[in-house]
């Protein structure tokens, strides 16, 4: 429901008019407590849109803020969820040619404007602004956005994949996030790609890694997940409960020598989010190696970093994805390179709390998105 409202001293036809939904969201109030819900008005300000939301996955992240401890940037209560998809309902001054359009949100949504955005960082912008973390997020009916960087969806592409608005939220951080690390790390033609924790963002890196030409081999402690990514991306998977370290990597070895892979310049995804993960992919270093730390997570671990000195290799982080680089990862999507609906499913909102313990106690299979 939209109520139009004339700003002062505004002439009709000149400005776009102010304009207040009346919508919903779920609140995180405290570590560990229930979500609740709260109704608001959603308005734009000026380089701004009022985005409907069509559905918002939940991620690692939002478990580990839910449940872990993990701050937010800003202060609780606060609408978790930066996985967004959705339609412009509303614009403000400046965002009026957005109307109507179907959008994925980034999930980091760097000003560009300050020193780190012009030089091509836009990753470390200090003023970025992260639905669910510095603003709310996506676990609702609608949400405020700043319009730069907003990613169109082309509809009549997403009906021929065969898939809905809602299903490509998950495009926002679950694909682009692991779509960057795999630009970054140079992963071409001929190249293997290691990818640790296969639900999830991990599914998407496999495929993804895939996509650009590289052999992929997978890790996972889940049978199933294993047995999934095998069928859309992994050459080879390999059960991490059934391997020593020393085992994981000689058995990547040994498949390299059978297949004329190359034993060097390894690419390994970490995205698990976990520690035991983080030792595993830290283990598998090799000569000329590149470590895509993707998954996050509490844990501390104990490594020796003069293994990265020795082996000449390199370590890269990897937070959000700049909004230039969303076309090309959607692009990967429409066209049928990434498996979507496989790995997703749709929840009711109002099911908020029940899917975040049904994810917290690792009982789901799939990608969960809300959808209100």
């Amino acid at each position: 429901k939209a109520t139009a409202i004339a700003r002062p001293g505004q002439k009709s036809g000149k400005r776009p008019m102010s304009q207040k939904i009346e919508a919903r969201r779920w609140l995180m109030t405290a570590v560990g407590e229930a979500m609740r819900e709260e109704t608001f008005a959603a308005s734009p300000g000026d380089g701004e849109v009022v985005v409907a939301i069509a559905g918002c996955g939940v991620c690692h992240t939002d478990l580990g803020y839910l449940y872990d401890g993990v701050r937010t940037n800003q202060p609780l209560p606060l609408a978790l969820g930066h996985e967004i998809s959705g339609r412009v309902v509303a614009a403000g001054a400046g965002a009026g040619n957005w109307m109507g359009r179907a959008v994925i949100i980034p999930a980091v949504l760097p000003c560009g404007e300050c020193e780190s955005c012009k030089r091509g960082r836009p990753n470390i912008c200090r003023k970025q602004k992260m639905p669910g973390n510095d603003i709310h997020g996506g676990f609702g009916t609608h949400i405020v956005v700043p319009a730069r960087g907003l990613c169109p969806v082309d509809e009549a592409r997403l009906a021929k994949a065969g898939l809905t608005l809602a299903d490509v939220s998950v495009v926002a951080d679950a694909v682009t996030t692991p779509y960057q690390a795999v630009v970054r790390a140079g992963v071409a033609p001929g190249s293997l790609a290691i990818v640790i924790g296969v639900g999830g963002v991990g599914g998407y890196s496999a495929q993804i890694a895939k996509a650009f030409g590289a052999t992929v081999v997978a890790i996972d402690v889940d049978p199933v997940k294993l047995d999934m990514i095998g069928k859309h991306a992994a050459a080879l998977t390999l059960n991490a409960r059934e391997h020593d370290a020393k085992g994981l990597k000689a058995k990547i070895t040994e498949f390299c020598k059978a297949n004329g892979l190359p034993l060097t310049e390894w690419t390994i995804f970490e995205c698990s989010g976990t520690g035991a993960g983080q030792t595993t992919a830290f283990g598998l270093l090799t000569f000329g190696a590149t470590l895509c730390v993707v998954g996050f997570t509490m844990d501390r671990i104990e490594v020796r970093l003069s293994n990265l000195m020795a082996f000449d290799a390199r370590a890269l982080g990897n937070w959000g994805c700049p909004p230039e680089l969303y076309p090309g990862a959607l692009d990967l999507v429409l066209d049928g390179k990434i498996e979507l609906a496989a790995f997703v499913e749709q929840r009711p909102l109002a099911d908020i709390n029940t899917v975040f313990a049904e994810a917290h106690a690792h009982k789901l299979t799939r990608r969960a998105i809300m959808v209100p």
